[in-house]
């Protein structure tokens, strides 16, 4: 089996890493994870973004009417370019839920309008978007949803809640489902709305979690009006709509090159950190640890690479596509523990101690990345959609 790139492909990572050999030095700076590490100001995460952009580095396949890059989409390619910036330990640019979730849905749903209005201001990290989806009562179950919108001229009503909105005070847009139409069926009678979060009749309330930050917060909506025009696709079809951007959530959560670099940082600390003064990496029970995750993250890089194989030939992965986020969010969580084990007494504390490690961010990564368990579906929702939509095995009995 040859495993050569060949010329063309070696010519092409030689072209990456003198980019970044270049351009490094202006890339912001981010933590270790999810849940912590140092701030960047946004004038530099913009002017990086619009960097890679330029050089076909971010939003490399989306078409340049819409402010991609408008390359062609290249497996290799796209492999190299990932391989040469997580060694570079270099940021891929702005990332979340705006350029991560909703671009790819608007490229598969939206009307041509949108595409232009919002797409390239998503993908420059102007305009920042928060996901109006779980509400109190319909959480797993998030086809119950009740918040409504009526229609009244040209104009959609909204009233209801929304609840652990990541980004809500920070967010300049919203998409979101609501139920449009009552009498149908719960799946049937759900749309998909994108709207301005500066809207009349919007209150957002911070929610503290266990990190001690509000990451998430609740949303109310109260006689807000929204034009027309924000409905994506047809009323009804929001749920169709909605699992396209769930699937993209689940993929965005559980990114194979984010957690190869929370764990590159966790050989790292190992190497450096330990209980009493030792080194963890030469404890025997924590090398093992080390070890195994090491082959699950290892796993994970090569099932992501079969996943975009799939995605650049227009496949359906099936079952493989189904593992991601389960896998990817149990495993960055494990990462987390397994350095604060490697920290010994120090491993708790948080930024306020002078004895802290990384600003406390391994702490709060462990507990951020649990949180991250229960988003975009519970691990149990997730086993249960593998077992029964990949597996073909039978649902579980309703009760009487």
């Amino acid at each position: 089996m040859d495993l050569e790139y060949g010329p063309k492909y070696e010519a092409f990572r030689a072209e990456v890493r003198k980019f970044l050999s270049e351009q490094a030095a202006s890339a912001p700076r981010g933590g270790i994870g999810y849940g912590g590490g140092a701030r960047t100001s946004r004038e530099q995460v913009l002017a990086w973004q619009r960097t890679l952009i330029e050089h076909g580095y971010a939003a490399r396949t989306i078409p340049k009417k819409y402010g991609g890059a408008g390359r062609q989409a290249d497996l290799l390619e796209s492999i190299i370019i990932e391989e040469e910036f997580a060694r570079a330990g270099v940021s891929r640019g702005v990332a979340g839920q705006g350029p991560g979730m909703l671009v790819p849905t608007l490229l598969e749903h939206g009307s041509e309008e949108q595409k232009r209005k919002y797409v390239g201001p998503t993908i420059r990290g102007e305009m920042v978007w928060c996901q109006g989806y779980s509400e109190p009562g319909s959480g797993s179950d998030l086809a119950s949803l009740q918040t409504r919108a009526v229609l009244d001229g040209d104009d959609f009503v909204i009233n209801g809640q929304k609840i652990w909105t990541s980004t809500a005070r920070e967010a300049d847009m919203i998409f979101a489902l609501v139920r449009t139409e009552p009498e149908a069926k719960k799946h049937e009678g759900i749309s998909y709305l994108v709207f301005s979060m500066e809207t009349p009749g919007i209150e957002i309330r911070p929610l503290h979690t266990l990190t001690g930050n509000a990451e998430f917060n609740e949303v109310f909506f109260t006689d807000v009006r929204v034009p027309k025009s924000s409905l994506v696709g047809k009323r009804g079809e929001g749920w169709k709509i909605g699992n396209t951007t769930l699937r993209h959530e689940r993929n965005m959560l559980g990114n194979s090159t984010q957690t190869e670099s929370l764990f590159a940082s966790l050989v790292e600390l190992m190497k450096s950190e330990g209980p009493a003064g030792t080194r963890a990496i030469d404890s025997p029970v924590l090398r093992d640890r080390l070890n195994r995750l090491e082959a699950r993250v290892l796993a994970m890089k090569y099932h992501a690479l079969r996943l975009l194989t799939c995605t650049l030939r227009g496949e359906n992965p099936g079952v493989a596509g189904l593992i991601v986020k389960l896998e990817g969010c149990e495993l960055n969580h494990q990462i987390g523990a397994l350095a604060l084990d490697a920290l010994g007494e120090l491993g708790p504390l948080h930024g306020s101690s002078a004895h802290a490690r990384a600003n406390g961010a391994w702490p709060s990564q462990w507990m951020f990345a649990l949180g991250l368990i229960i988003g975009g579906g519970t691990a149990q929702i997730q086993k249960n959609i593998i077992a029964e939509r990949g597996l073909g095995l039978p649902r579980e009995p309703k009760a009487a």
